[in-house]
C-alpha cells in the first residue's frame, strides 16, 4: 500500500512538471522571433516594398550599406525573379559569432524559394537581437 502511495505521488508531480514544461514551450524561442520577424521582412520584400525592406532592417544592415545602395541591389537581384510562389522553411541556426558581424545573438534561416522565373531558390535570410531585444534582418542572400 505504501508503495502504490510513493507511485501515486510521483505520478502527480510529474504531472505538475509536465504541465509547467508544456507552458514554458508555449512561449516562443528567440529563433521563433526572428523566424517570423525573417518571414515579416520578407513579405514586404515580396511586396516591391524595398525601401520600407531597408528601413525595418537591423542597425548593422543599414551601417554596412547605403538605402540608395540597397535599392539598386535588391532590384537587380529581386526584380528579374517576377512574383514569389512558394516559400517553405528549410532550417535556422542559433549563432553568435559570424564573418565579418559584431558578436551577437543571429538566427541563419534557410527558405526554399519559388518564384515566377526562378523555380528552385535558396534564400538565407538572417535576423539580429538588437539592443531592444526586438529582432531584425542583418543580412539577405538568394542563391
Amino acid at each position: 500500500m505504501k508503495q502504490l502511495k510513493t507511485i501515486g505521488v510521483i505520478v502527480i508531480v510529474l504531472s505538475f512538471c509536465l504541465a509547467g514544461s508544456s507552458a514554458l514551450a508555449a512561449e516562443p524561442t528567440n529563433k521563433d522571433k526572428a523566424i517570423k520577424a525573417a518571414e515579416a521582412w520578407l513579405g514586404v520584400v515580396d511586396q516591391g516594398k524595398y525601401a520600407a525592406s531597408w528601413d525595418t532592417a537591423a542597425a548593422f544592415f543599414k551601417k554596412a550599406v547605403t538605402k540608395k545602395k540597397w535599392l539598386e541591389a535588391v532590384t537587380a537581384v529581386r526584380k528579374p525573379l517576377g512574383e514569389m510562389l512558394k516559400r517553405e522553411l528549410l532550417g535556422a541556426k542559433p549563432m553568435t559569432d559570424l564573418p565579418n558581424a559584431p558578436k551577437g545573438e543571429y538566427v541563419v534561416i534557410q527558405f526554399k524559394t519559388s518564384y515566377e522565373k526562378k523555380k528552385d531558390a535558396i534564400e538565407t535570410v538572417t535576423p539580429m537581437k538588437e539592443k531592444d531585444g526586438s529582432w531584425k534582418v542583418s543580412g539577405y542572400f538568394i542563391k
